[in-house]
């Protein structure tokens, strides 16, 4: 079964600032960070806790979206940042934040496609993060490689791939769980093979399943309150398909058929 594609990045890209997205945030995550995939603050702390970052360390964001996880990394951690991020008005959002909040020469957001070779040198930082974006990448093992690439020896990379399916899925789930864009769908033990295949070892990894069926539900709920101003923003065709995509996450997730599993690894 096919379905439209529905612009879930670029209808919230584009109106990032209007505060009915700032309130659905909020109520999904408890915090908002300006986050657009399943990221709590609380997760973020975890992840820092397994970096070990300081104000001498250099972090690359892929897939950063509209910055403000990136900023709130940068600025816990005292760090150097660069975010990248496909989205013309994610990166325009992200310098803007940047800018109001004072960063910066240590806060950089750049446009590039994070699906093939990345324009920086090699170890050029100590540390990477990927949140809930490496599944719409389309060759892991490449992206893996590239990767270990950047980060200099003993740098750690931290990434959450919310797509490993760890039950039957149907034709029409798979369909609508995908509808925001192309996604790799991976069985359990791919992510740890990749990792060994890119000289990466794993040092750290947790099943974060229940965090993604708990903030899908909530963003979908929060959404439907604010129904009638969504659908003014969105159109009703994504405002719909938007609510089908967290409906179907919060399900599959709750049925751990989908899982959620974030990783740390280290180049040797």
């Amino acid at each position: 079964m096919t379905r439209a594609t529905v612009d879930h990045y670029g209808a919230t890209y584009e109106q990032f600032a209007a505060q009915v997205y700032a309130d659905v945030r909020a109520e999904a995550f408890g915090e908002d960070i300006g986050q657009t995939g399943w990221l709590s603050a609380a997760e973020q702390d975890l992840f820092l806790s397994w970096l070990g970052l300081d104000a001498e360390s250099r972090l690359l964001d892929v897939a950063c979206g509209s910055g403000g996880p990136t900023l709130r990394l940068a600025r816990r951690a005292k760090c150097r940042v660069t975010g990248i991020d496909l989205h013309e008005d994610a990166v325009r959002t992200a310098r803007r934040l940047a800018e109001a909040a004072g960063f910066g020469e240590r806060a950089a957001f750049e446009r590039v496609d994070a699906g093939g070779r990345l324009p920086f040198p090699d170890g050029s930082y100590d540390a990477i993060t990927c949140v809930d974006a490496i599944n719409h990448l389309p060759d892991r093992v490449a992206t893996l490689r590239e990767w270990a690439r950047l980060l200099r020896p003993g740098g750690q990379l931290v990434f959450t791939d919310p797509v490993v399916v760890t039950g039957p899925l149907t034709d029409e789930e798979i369909a609508i769980r995908s509808s925001i864009g192309r996604f790799l769908f991976v069985p359990p033990g791919y992510d740890e093979e990749a990792l060994a295949g890119a000289g990466l070892e794993v040092v750290a990894r947790k099943d974060r399943t229940p965090n993604m069926a708990e903030t899908a539900a909530r963003w979908h709920a929060a959404r439907q309150r604010r129904a009638a101003d969504l659908r003014r923003i969105e159109g009703e065709e994504t405002y719909e398909g938007q609510q089908r995509f967290f409906a179907v996450a919060a399900r599959l997730a709750g049925e751990r058929r989908l899982s959620r599993l974030a990783y740390c690894a280290r180049r040797a």
